[in-house]
């Protein structure tokens, strides 16, 4: 198995929170109250945002560390593609391949896979993770090759600032949302940045937007880590888009009902 990569990579930590999927309707609701010039959600009591220890704490990510800087390389995305992942998709264009074909390509590792195999294995998913989750962009289904060199060097990739740069990224892309629904008061169904981390610091801060309240007990205890995963179960309580519900609930938030 791959996961002792992950783990030198200081990426594990994500994986049991990788499923989860950004509530819509929360995700607008929020985006509607972000003012990029701030980083902050403007709400009724006053300002509030998504924080390094809030990241740290819901995800495990590290914060402290390398800049997660990401270079072009000097060979073509083909060979580096075969060069790090053992194999290429026929119509890499620009650098970008679609996270279906990684996911599809590398579903399963052989039983007898060499090293360098499962390493390359490894590669392709945490290309994928951070694709499709961590950095994920607009499109929702393609991710650049250039974050493949992050995980070239697994002990490199260790020392990196996981958390800063995933709450960078979504900063930026809550920037972009709030500027395109000013411009057309609708995000049209488009975010990028993990927008399932914003709903987790959101159930954790504002406890009654959550369908479920946090499970606690002998299985996941209030120091579970990271803390993200006590709210699992609430993901299969969502009940289709609830916008107006959200929107209303932040219009009329009370300051004691938020657990800072």
């Amino acid at each position: 198995m791959y996961l002792p990569y992950l783990v030198d990579a200081g990426l594990s930590s994500v994986l049991p929170l990788a499923p989860l999927t950004g509530d819509p309707g929360l995700i607008t609701a929020l985006v509607e109250r972000w003012r990029p010039e701030t980083s902050t959600f403007h709400m009724p009591f006053g300002e509030v945002t998504i924080t390094l220890e809030d990241v740290a704490t819901l995800t495990g990510l590290a914060i402290d560390g390398d800049a997660v800087i990401v270079d072009i390389p000097d060979e073509d995305w083909s060979a580096m593609c075969l060069r790090l992942l053992g194999q290429a998709p026929t119509d890499l264009g620009g650098g970008v391949i679609r996270i279906t074909w990684l996911r599809d390509t590398f579903d399963e590792l052989p039983l007898s896979a060499s090293p360098e195999t499962t390493e390359q294995y490894a590669r392709a998913y945490a290309l994928s993770l951070m694709g499709g989750v961590l950095f994920s962009d607009r499109s929702g289904g393609s991710v650049h090759l250039q974050y493949l060199l992050l995980v070239e060097d697994w002990r490199r990739a260790g020392r990196f600032a996981w958390g800063a740069a995933v709450l960078s990224y979504l900063y930026r892309e809550m920037g972009r949302s709030a500027l395109q629904m000013t411009a057309s008061s609708s995000l049209g169904g488009d975010f990028g940045g993990w927008a399932a981390l914003l709903m987790l610091w959101t159930w954790e801060r504002f406890p009654h937007t959550s369908p479920l309240h946090a499970v606690t007990g002998a299985q996941i205890t209030q120091d579970a880590v990271p803390r993200g995963i006590r709210w699992l179960p609430a993901q299969t309580r969502q009940h289709g888009d609830q916008f107006y519900l959200y929107k209303l609930w932040f219009d009329e938030c009370p300051t004691f009902v938020v657990s800072i």
